[in-house]
């Protein structure tokens, strides 16, 4: 009998990449998304369904397993990869943007992960699998909300991992480096607030090199393939680099002194 994925943010980038692979590889799919209606690549098969989610919504989350199951029967893993950033001088950021992005990326995957726990349990088994990012044990200059966001789900996701592990429930995450996907358009949100001053030409020199960056990256589909991985190797492992150079800024996080690091970042930063 195929195993069954459920995906959030399933409408572009590694959502939609990993959608495809699981789909091609023989896998049931219920790729999930705010707006099913306005798809047109990801055609219903088979194997793969449509389901409308949006992580905000409580009441999205509370009837999303029953829905899966009704196409399905069970779901094995749960991939939590909904998410979007918001950049920018923190000094112009509101409460709102602060929350907003907190809501998607962490509140959102801890929520969902809550619905699926006792789900997983009461089968006896299950995988989680989120999508963090490199810059979630490092950081840049502008990504002060994203970046958090990304270390705070760093720190639940290893935790979670200790915590499950007794209910043969996997834990892992996903730590993709620069990827050709839209994170730099409709998935980008910049703080607009024109009565903060002297951030100008930081903004402009980092943001431009981030979308160059970003459009000579490889694209969603690498991620996919290590999403696939981390859901097939049976092994216990936690992180799962992916993407060019993201396992060895990684190692350099760890091996160099945090100066050092530091320096290297923020050179690379205002080139």
């Amino acid at each position: 009998m195929p195993k069954t994925i459920l995906i959030t943010g399933a409408s572009s980038g590694i959502g939609r990449a990993t959608a495809k692979l699981f789909a091609q590889k023989g896998w049931n799919v219920a790729a999930t998304m705010r707006s099913p209606e306005e798809e047109t690549e990801l055609g219903e098969t088979s194997n793969l369904k449509l389901y409308r989610l949006d992580v905000t919504k409580k009441e999205h989350l509370q009837n999303i397993i029953s829905q899966v199951e009704d196409d399905f029967t069970s779901i094995d893993v749960l991939f939590n990869n909904a998410g979007y950033g918001a950049v920018g001088a923190f000094e112009k950021s509101s409460e709102e943007d602060v929350l907003n992005q907190f809501k998607v990326n962490v509140f959102g995957v801890m929520d969902l992960t809550r619905q699926f726990i006792p789900y997983f349990k009461q089968r006896g088994e299950g995988m989680i699998i989120n999508t963090s990012s490199v810059v979630g044990r490092f950081t840049i200059p502008l990504y002060s909300l994203y970046c958090s966001s990304k270390w705070a789900l760093e720190g639940f996701t290893e935790a979670l991992q200790y915590e499950l592990k007794q209910f043969n429930i996997g834990v892992k995450m996903i730590e993709p480096a620069a990827i050709k996907t839209d994170f730099h358009g409709r998935s980008l949100k910049t703080f607009e607030n024109k009565d903060v001053k002297g951030y100008d030409k930081m903004e402009k020199n980092i943001l431009h090199g981030m979308k160059k960056r970003n459009e000579k990256a490889p694209g969603p589909e690498v991620v996919a393939e290590t999403v696939f991985k981390a859901a097939t190797d049976e092994s216990q492992k936690l992180r799962y680099p992916a993407g060019k150079g993201a396992e060895a800024v990684l190692i350099a996080r760890k091996l160099l002194p945090t100066s050092w690091f530091n320096k290297i970042v923020f050179k690379q930063q205002n080139r």
